[in-house]
This record gives structure tokens, C-alpha cells and sequence, in this order.
């Protein structure tokens, strides 16, 4: 199946879940205590190797904790958990942490320069896209699309899940976002990836 026809059949499934899905963000709250010691009270994970959960979109929350109950997207730290979580577990714990506010970093100065540009203009030379193509001028990402947001996110995890990516890490073909990025990712140098994450890391503060 070609990109183009997996990033169809994504759109389909996140338009139909958007449809029928219905979480409830106080119950999720009620239901959150499990995810709390590594993904912080709100969201907002203290630990830089785990993403920050707070602010994402409801949908992409939702599918990644599919992917991960499923097997399709391999998270060890999650194994022992996601299987005793219901569908509606699922989507509530969604609509919970979609709801709070992420809490913004700070980028390295020295790093911004090359982490905006690759951001905004990617390099043309290799062939690495703009990442703001998909994921906006803001870091705010396309629910729609099923494209996260990046603004705020720990540069550590953002680095570390690019240089998966590069190395072609995905989560399947049915899931058109992550093949998406093994080829956006696939030039990236580790400079690259190491300016821009903490680029994304800073940039919720200069979001307009």
C-alpha cells in the first residue's frame, strides 16, 4: 500500500473516530492516577526521556494508546498497563490530558538558529522537509491529519523519537503518520535532530 493510501485510510479512521468517540475528561482525571508517575498529575511528565502529555489532541492520545495496547507501537513502560485499560478508559484518559496545559520549555540559544531553520524551511540540499508543513507554524500539529503537536515537547523524547524514525521505526502499515516520518526523518543529521527538538522545546513560548 502506498503512503498516499495509508495517509487516506489514517484520515478515515481519525475522521470516524472523531465521530463516534466520546471521552470524558473527569473521568479520565479520576482514572489518570496510572499514568502519573511517569506522565506527571496533569500531564506535564518532570522526566525529559517521556513525553509530555498535556495539550495534545484528543484523537492522535487516543490512537497512540490503541497502537500501544495493540502491540503495534512497542512502548515497554506501557506494557503492563494498556491491556487492563477499556476502550473507554482509553478515550477518556484522552479527553483528560488533551484538556490540560502543557508547560512550556526553554530552548538552547546556540541551537535555534539551525533548529528553525530546518523547522520552518527544512534543508533542501538533503531533502529534508519543513517540519512546520505538517505540524504548523506554531508546533501546534493537524488533529485532522492525525499530525501531532510539538511545541513544549521534551527535546529529549523529540530527538529520540526522530532518530527512530531515521532509522525506520514505525508503527505499521495501517498508522500513515509514523511511515510519514521515516521519510521526512531519513536525512536528518544528528545535529539536525538535536537543533530542532530543542527548538520545538522552546517554541511554545513564541507561539502566536
Amino acid at each position: 500500500m502506498s503512503v498516499l493510501l495509508r495517509a487516506i485510510a489514517t484520515l478515515l479512521v481519525l475522521v470516524s473516530s472523531q465521530a463516534y468517540a466520546a471521552g470524558d475528561a473527569a473521568a479520565g482525571q479520576s482514572k489518570s492516577a496510572i499514568c502519573a508517575a511517569c506522565h506527571g498529575v496533569d500531564g506535564n511528565s518532570a522526566v525529559p526521556n517521556w513525553p509530555k502529555l498535556a495539550g495534545q489532541h484528543e484523537q492522535y492520545l487516543l490512537r497512540q494508546l490503541q497502537l500501544i495496547k495493540s502491540g503495534a507501537r512497542p512502548v515497554p513502560e506501557m506494557m503492563a498497563i494498556t491491556p487492563g485499560l477499556s476502550d473507554q478508559d482509553l478515550m477518556d484518559l484522552s479527553a483528560y490530558f488533551a484538556s490540560q496545559t502543557i508547560n512550556g520549555g526553554v530552548a538552547d540559544e546556540s541551537k535555534v538558529p539551525l533548529g528553525e531553520r530546518i523547522y520552518r524551511a527544512g534543508n533542501a540540499d538533503s531533502g529534508v522537509p519543513a517540519c512546520m508543513a505538517c505540524h504548523g507554524p506554531a508546533g501546534e500539529g493537524n488533529p485532522l491529519a492525525g499530525y501531532p503537536a510539538l511545541a513544549g515537547q521534551h527535546a529529549v523524547y523529540t530527538a529520540k523519537m526522530l532518530k527512530g524514525f531515521r532509522a525506520g521505526e514505525n508503527w505499521g502499515e495501517d498508522d500513515a503518520s509514523s511511515a510519514v516520518m521515516n521519510g521526512s526523518a531519513a536525512e536528518l543529521t544528528d545535529e539536525e535532530i538535536d537543533a530542532v527538538s530543542s527548538y520545538l522545546q522552546g517554541l511554545y513560548f513564541n507561539a502566536e
